[in-house]
């Protein structure tokens, strides 16, 4: 039996994570995994309902999970409170609760989806299939000091970029079992040539490579990066970063996939319940319209099967089923082009990979 709690939260959060759901729940049937779902409120939702838009007694019962499945949380409705108390904080609080500390974003342009990448056709022909590995646990979101202050020379703010050398080598480390697993590429992306926190970065990474001879290991400044990744997104395998950079050039590197409703991710935990949601946000302008892009929350599901249950076959049952989906012609808005496909709700997308999977 496994035990997963449902985050559904803000936005378009509910209607993907009940596509999700659903898919988890055929996934589970068919490979035997007696999956239970508890589902509960989080963000705007909560604090609607609470007045918190994260509670002491949620974050205990995520961590008697299993696995969490989270939706999206925010929206214009809570953007005037205290960044402490807005509905998007309860996601920050949560990753650290947990101890969550990478990111994983998986990044895959499926072929039938060529025509909706951004990148010209010529760069992306070769395939796009890698993973961007974020460091979850420190950077600029958490380090300390962090504050506003008003001084005789105008208003200031200071964020503190803070890193320990073990938050760098536990991701290293995570970063080059995940490229033997796959084709053997590590790149570590960082900006030595201008912050502290990142020579000590590229330091440790390269303390870690010895470990790993037989990973093709190297090393890019983040803003090359950045252009790399749209000109030759064929020649990435695993890439490491900081925590500002991998949520910035994760979101870059949607366009890739086709749109960023196509990107899934997961939060992996050191020693707790590991998190599981999609890059994309709460969407509130198309909220309630039954038009969102399920299929990245369905691909985070697929990710939970493989990381937290370790029911790989689920997982590449559910990878599949969205490929089968693809493949069909049937895509939401955000991916739809009208020459010979068929443009198909948030519900319908959820049916069909479900219909997809029993085939």
């Amino acid at each position: 039996m496994h035990q997963i709690a449902v985050l559904p939260g803000d936005g378009i959060g509910p209607e993907i994570t009940r596509e999700a759901v659903k898919v988890l729940k055929a996934a589970g049937e068919k490979h035997q995994l007696g999956l239970v779902f508890s589902h509960h409120l989080v963000g705007g939702a909560l604090l609607d309902a609470q007045g918190v838009a994260l509670s002491d007694e949620l974050i205990e019962n995520c961590r008697r999970n299993d696995a969490v499945l989270f939706g999206a949380v925010g929206g214009p409705k809570w953007d005037h409170l205290d960044m402490q108390n807005r509905a998007d904080h309860a996601l920050i609080r949560l990753r650290k609760e947990l101890s969550v500390y990478a990111n994983l974003r998986q990044f895959r342009l499926y072929a039938a989806l060529e025509d909706a990448s951004a990148v010209k056709t010529d760069l992306i022909a070769g395939g796009v299939d890698f993973i961007i590995l974020r460091e979850l646990s420190s950077g600029a979101y958490y380090g300390q000091p962090k504050f506003r202050e008003d001084t005789p020379r105008g208003r200031r703010a200071v964020d503190t970029i803070e890193y320990f050398d073990f938050q760098v080598e536990r991701l290293a480390r995570y970063g080059f079992e995940l490229a033997r697993q796959r084709r053997g590429k590590l790149t570590s992306m960082s900006k030595w040539n201008a912050l502290e926190s990142s020579r000590l970065w590229r330091d440790v990474v390269e303390e870690v490579a010895r470990e790993y001879p037989d990973v093709d290991t190297r090393h890019e400044i983040v803003d090359a990066g950045a252009m790399n990744l749209i000109r030759r997104p064929t020649e990435y395998d695993v890439i490491v970063m900081p925590n500002m950079f991998g949520d910035i050039l994760g979101d870059e590197a949607a366009v890739l996939a086709g749109s960023i409703g196509m990107v899934p991710s997961a939060e992996i935990s050191l020693d707790s319940t590991s998190l599981y949601e999609p890059i994309h946000g709460s969407a509130n302008d198309i909220e309630g319209k039954n038009v969102a892009n399920p299929l990245a929350m369905i691909l985070s599901a697929a990710l939970l099967l493989r990381y937290s249950l370790n029911c790989p076959a689920g997982a590449d049952d559910i990878d599949r089923a969205v490929g089968k989906v693809i493949e069909g012609g049937y895509r939401t808005a955000d991916i739809w082009k009208p020459a010979d496909q068929q443009r198909v709700s948030t519900t319908e997308m959820g049916d069909l990979v479900v219909e997809m999977l029993s085939e």
